[in-house]
């Protein structure tokens, strides 16, 4: 049995790692473990660098705080705003005991203006700004600003799968990493 250790407490974030492990390793037995991982970034990251920093950050401090683990996932959501549109996304980090590193990004949509308008003029974490435009609580913890968007078409956990699996290419493919 492999320890996992998500860096975060949120349960999506968390079944969405269970799921791309078990997709990419079906054979694979994994225990998942949340724990509060640091970032050492702001609570809303404002550019592609940043929220990069932040993933590596988190799995970092993961392998930290549980150092038995067996791999360590950070993921960090952010934003990016530029010519008057702010793109939404999340870079996802994983790496293992031995110190072999992967990386993926999920794909990146607009958000609202009156979103943009939160989190710039306000200070609001997306989740936040999401919330209070359509009158949700904690939606971040469930279906995330892409599923709001969307109408359920695409939620969170979706959202961030394809970028765990991306991340999990070197562990997949060894020999070519």
């Amino acid at each position: 049995m492999k320890l996992v250790v998500v860096a975060s407490e949120n349960p999506v974030k968390i079944e969405t790692v269970k799921q791309a492990f078990a997709q990419c390793f079906p054979k694979g037995k994994f225990e998942f473990r949340g724990v509060r991982a640091t970032s050492g970034v702001p609570a809303q990251p404002l550019t592609d660098e940043t929220t990069l920093e932040g993933a590596c950050n988190r799995a970092r401090h993961a392998k930290e705080l549980v150092p038995k683990g067996d791999f360590f996932v950070g993921l960090e959501g952010g934003v990016e705003d530029g010519d008057g549109l702010m793109q939404e996304f999340a870079w996802i980090v994983v790496a293992d005991k031995a110190g072999r590193v992967g990386a993926g990004k999920t794909m990146t949509f607009f958000l609202p203006e009156k979103i943009r308008q939160l989190v710039l003029k306000e200070g609001k974490e997306v989740g936040e700004a999401c919330d209070i435009v359509f009158k949700e609580q904690n939606s971040k913890q469930r279906m995330g600003a892409i599923g709001l968007l969307t109408g359920g078409v695409i939620d969170r956990t979706e959202l961030y799968r394809h970028a765990v699996v991306s991340a999990l290419i070197p562990f997949i493919h060894p020999k070519l990493y």
